[in-house]
């Protein structure tokens, strides 16, 4: 039966992603350009059958798990896919993780192998023996420091693979979340979700065709970026540029001017950096006919430099892990500031006060959407599966309100998460690691704006008696936490007070601190 059709019993994600630009005759376009050079899809989807056979001659069956620490090469979606055509699940993660981060993931996702770039390796090899279901370790690179490489399972192989017999509904692959307790959280995501993102969203909103060139900031390992560098340019034959090093400014501002992408996808904390470089190419001196953004709302004041500057719209919108990607948004010709627009369609919104009943239009409540890519549980997780997946609605944890024409507003985060540069950041987490600290007695980590309206850590720490509350100390702590936790989570400010503002049962009332600036 065809594998490539999700109509059919049979459906492999892989299959479609890849074989439908081999047989649209779109083999040798360049589907990956990354720092090593181009990649055409046939030799994207050679390089994705021998990862299977490697996976295969592993001994790996399906629906065993293969953790991907990898940085943005053309080994991602090579690994990722030929995974998946393999019928085993990957489970790509975050490349700034800590060793206790790791350790967590490998246990928990039970994995039976690990492929991790050469220079992240370092991270896992104090806990890889504390993984008895964890058979085999390869290093992408030159050096597989007493491990397999990743080139040398893969050279020999064949390049041609029997595709496992999955169906849309099988599990396919995992994206790790931060938890509110800090605890990494695995949504478990179907074969049939991932070109349904494409269909939805990209294709329609973003007028995608093969003769884009699409560069993302959001890295690979993040639902925001696998749509946006793999599956978005893969579904219609446009080519993705991959930037293996930290999206810094001068290093997209060198990819603008060198590759001419027509589509760029970032987050607000970007386009504030890259609009302070004074390299940034103006309007007329790039290729950009479109800009997206997600992660964390857009403030109108952004938008409205970035146009200036450079000359084309950002599309904000609203996507998630569990959702997979986009799923509300502005479109181009309609984009409004300070709003995330309307739904995606295929999407269904609603707004619900605490007790799961509809507020009234324009005010404020918890929003929730039901859709065709919604993860189908965190694994292991029952209980935050039950609170956050109720039949077909996923709560989102973000709060909005929509006004009379349709347009949604945000109004916050439903708990005390806090989302820095897009990414999620426990203030549990990061009060756990101030507290380590032999001076700090009590702390309390909030969002706080910065310079240009974007949303970074803040904490008020109470020290121990006898400390002294000095621009040192507070030096000492960030670095401290830095140490400790990955590197975005740290405080940006941290305010010294007697004590911590709390209810009669001794919780910390956050809203007082965010009131207090």
């Amino acid at each position: 039966m065809n594998q490539s059709s999700p109509g059919t019993g049979l459906y492999n994600a892989a299959a479609d992603l890849l074989g439908r630009n081999l047989e649209a005759g779109r083999g040798e376009r360049i589907a990956v350009i990354d720092g090593a050079g181009p990649t055409t899809y046939a030799e994207l989807d050679a390089r994705a059958n021998r990862f299977a056979n490697a996976l295969a001659g592993l001994g790996l069956e399906m629906e065993q798990r293969v953790v991907l620490c990898l940085h943005d090469t053309v080994d991602f979606p090579a690994c990722f896919l030929g995974a998946i055509k393999a019928g085993v699940v990957p489970v790509p993660v975050n490349t700034r993780l800590t060793e206790r981060d790791y350790d967590f993931i490998l246990g928990d996702s039970r994995a039976r192998a690990l492929v991790v770039s050469e220079n992240l390796l370092g991270a896992f090899a104090p806990h890889l023996d504390d993984h008895p279901l964890l058979d085999h370790v390869i290093v992408s690179g030159g050096d597989g420091g007493g491990h397999a490489r990743l080139a040398d399972l893969t050279d020999g192989a064949a390049e041609t693979f029997q595709v496992a017999p999955t169906k849309a509904d099988d599990m396919c692959f995992w994206l790790y979340t931060s938890g509110t307790t800090g605890m990494p959280k695995g949504a478990v995501h179907l074969h049939g979700h991932l070109l349904r993102t494409a269909d939805l969203y990209a294709i329609p909103t973003l007028g995608l065709s093969e003769d884009d060139v699409v560069f993302s900031a959001a890295k690979l390992f993040f639902a925001y970026g696998l749509g946006n560098a793999m599956t978005f340019p893969f579904a219609v034959g446009a080519t993705a540029v991959l930037l293996e090093g930290p999206p810094m400014p001068d290093a997209i501002i060198g990819i603008l001017k060198a590759h001419k992408p027509t589509v760029f996808y970032g987050v607000p904390t970007l386009f504030a950096m890259l609009l302070a470089n004074d390299a940034l190419p103006a309007a007329g001196d790039h290729a950009l006919r479109l800009c997206v953004s997600a992660g964390e709302a857009l403030p109108g004041d952004l938008l409205a430099r970035w146009r200036d500057a450079v000359g084309t719209d950002i599309l904000d919108g609203l996507g998630s892990t569990e959702m997979l990607h986009i799923f509300l948004t502005n479109r181009q010709g309609d984009v409004r500031p300070n709003c995330s627009g309307k739904p995606v369609p295929g999407y269904e919104l609603r707004i619900v006060d605490d007790a799961g009943r509809p507020v009234a239009e324009g005010e404020l409540g918890n929003l929730h959407v039901a859709g065709p890519t919604s993860a189908i549980m965190y694994w292991n997780q029952r209980d935050k599966s039950r609170e956050t997946f109720l039949g077909p609605w996923t709560v989102t944890g973000d709060k909005y309100s929509v006004d009379t024409e349709g347009y949604y507003i945000y109004g916050g985060r439903s708990d005390d998460m806090l989302k820095v540069g897009g990414i999620y950041v426990s203030p549990f987490e990061v009060e756990g690691a101030l507290i380590e600290h032999a001076a700090v007695l009590e702390a309390a980590v909030v969002g706080h704006p910065d310079s240009d309206d974007l949303i970074k850590p803040k904490a008020f720490v109470v020290l121990q008696d006898g400390q002294e509350g000095t621009e040192a100390l507070a030096d000492e702590l960030r670095q401290f936490v830095r140490d400790s936790l990955a590197d975005y989570k740290y405080p940006r400010w941290i305010e010294f007070v007697d004590e911590l503002p709390k209810t009669a049962t001794g919780k910390i009332q956050r809203f007082k601190l965010r009131q207090a600036g």
